[in-house]
């Protein structure tokens, strides 16, 4: 009888001990979320509640697993079993409360300067997010050497690897060097401001939102909603245009193929009245000028800004329509037309023709060929 009551009381008891600490562990925290409502540190530390009842509960199995003399011909296997579950729990925990506590630092910190400088928040997210992912492999790694050092062999076999890690050290560096490459890469954006989560670049020609930065990659969300994967080694190696750089104001450029004879003086007050009614312009200046003229068309020019990207786009495509629609409706003579006049040869060519006069006659247009009616 004893041999049956003493297992269950060691293993019921280190159970039900530790469902009652984490009970009475997130009641604490729970009550100290409500109180302190303004920071999420609370809110995240009750998120480890698991690997904390695990790390407890992994603690006293292994403290108390001798005195329930439970499968003693296994007492070897389920005391190391116990270990590697108490390593990797502890290690799970760690990152959960380095994630609560550096998310409650960037949230308030977001919170106070959001409004005041958003571009410097961005680059605290990305600095944040990339240095959770450094503790996070970090802790990976030393929970699973400290795995690996419960067993007798590894431990043995510790001094030659030592004694070998210089070698070992250059052929992974030769086999991992893109891999090394972008890591470095990773710590460059991070902490060198190059690029950051949130920010609108133009990479190979497309145009998108920087929506995920990692150690190796980074991801490009288009306007289009596809996702462009690259390697964060691409953006220290080659130019890219990254339009939340300084201040986020931009100056867009709007194009007409026009008539010679498009009335620009009274474009140029019809664009002022269409700007007056698109509330994305931020009313810094705006101008319309002819840039180039070919034998057919003129090409004319609209400027126009406003506070960022987005707001850019939406003003050029509603300068570009409704100048369009103006036209249309107001001066269509001003649109491209192709001309059919007969050609008028210069005097003294071979073969020209001249009315009686002796002055070349006036140019005579092409009749367009009209199918012949029916009855």
């Amino acid at each position: 009888m004893e041999n049956l009551l003493r297992p269950l009381i060691v293993i019921g008891g280190s159970v039900l001990l530790t469902l009652v600490i984490g009970w009475a562990t997130d009641l604490l925290l729970r009550k100290a979320d409500d109180r302190h409502g303004g920071t999420s540190l609370w809110g995240g530390l009750r998120r480890a509640r698991v690997p904390y009842q695990l790390v407890l509960c992994a603690a006293l199995l292994r403290g108390s697993y001798d005195q329930a003399q439970l499968l003693t011909g296994f007492r070897e296997g389920i005391g190391r079993l116990l270990t590697l579950l108490l390593i990797g729990s502890a290690a799970w925990l760690a990152v959960r409360i380095a994630a609560a506590v550096v998310g409650a630092s960037y949230s308030r910190y977001a919170t106070t300067n959001s409004s005041r400088d958003p571009a410097r928040v961005r680059r605290v997210r990305t600095q944040v997010t990339l240095i959770m992912r450094v503790v996070a492999a970090i802790v990976g790694v030393v929970a699973v050497a400290a795995m690996l050092l419960t067993f007798p062999a590894m431990r043995a076999a510790g001094a030659s690897l030592l004694a070998s890690a210089g070698i070992l050290g250059i052929v992974a560096g030769v086999a991992a060097q893109s891999t090394l490459s972008n890591l470095f890469a990773g710590l460059q954006i991070a902490f060198g401001d190059m690029v950051r989560m949130g920010d609108t670049v133009v990479v190979d020609g497309e145009w998108g939102v920087v929506e995920e930065i990692t150690l190796t990659f980074l991801t490009v969300r288009t306007w289009d909603e596809r996702r462009i994967t690259m390697p964060v080694s691409y953006f220290t190696s080659k130019p890219f245009e990254n339009w939340s750089r300084g201040t986020p104001q931009m100056t867009g450029t709007v194009f007409w193929q026009l008539d010679h004879s498009a009335p620009t003086a009274l474009m140029r007050e019809r664009l002022r009245d269409i700007l007056g009614g698109c509330p994305a312009w931020d009313g810094r200046s705006f101008d319309l000028s002819v840039t180039d003229s070919t034998p057919n068309t003129m090409e004319v020019r609209a400027l126009v800004t406003a506070k960022d990207a987005d707001d850019i786009w939406t003003v050029r495509v509603t300068v570009r329509e409704r100048m369009l629609d103006w036209l249309v409706r107001e001066h269509p003579y001003a649109l491209p037309r192709v001309n059919t006049a007969e050609a008028v040869p210069a005097p003294g060519a071979h073969g020209e023709r001249r009315p009686s006069g002796g002055t070349p006659g006036p140019r005579r247009a092409v009749e367009p060929h009209r199918p012949p009616e029916r009855g």
